[in-house]
């Protein structure tokens, strides 16, 4: 019964939050929230992306050259950062990671 309690909960807040910004369309933030919130999505994602990369079996550290999600990942920063292309960053990552995996010995086939 705690698990439907707090499903409902988490549900009743999102729903809340969302709703919000529809029920009060007036509402405006002030500059400093503004701007503070066209970062959200960076640490987001960053929070999503950086344990995976560097804990890639989710224990231990693996700062080394066969870590293949560290190296892609690294790919995909300078790919990102050269092209400024969503899609290339993406394809490029994908390609690098798994030409990386196969190198390594890593697919498993």
């Amino acid at each position: 019964m705690e698990y439907w309690l707090l499903i409902l909960g988490m549900t009743a807040m999102t729903f809340l939050m969302r709703y919000s910004l529809f029920a009060w369309p007036s509402l405006r933030f002030p500059p400093v929230v503004r701007q503070g919130l066209h970062y959200v999505p960076t640490a987001v994602l960053t929070a999503i992306v950086v344990p995976g990369m560097l804990l890639p079996d989710g224990e231990h550290w693996a700062l080394s050259l066969d870590n293949a999600y560290l190296l892609a990942g690294l790919a995909c920063i300078a790919i990102a950062a050269l092209t400024r292309h969503l899609l290339a960053t993406i394809g490029g990552g994908l390609l690098v990671f798994f030409l990386l995996r196969w190198m390594l010995g890593q697919l498993p086939l």
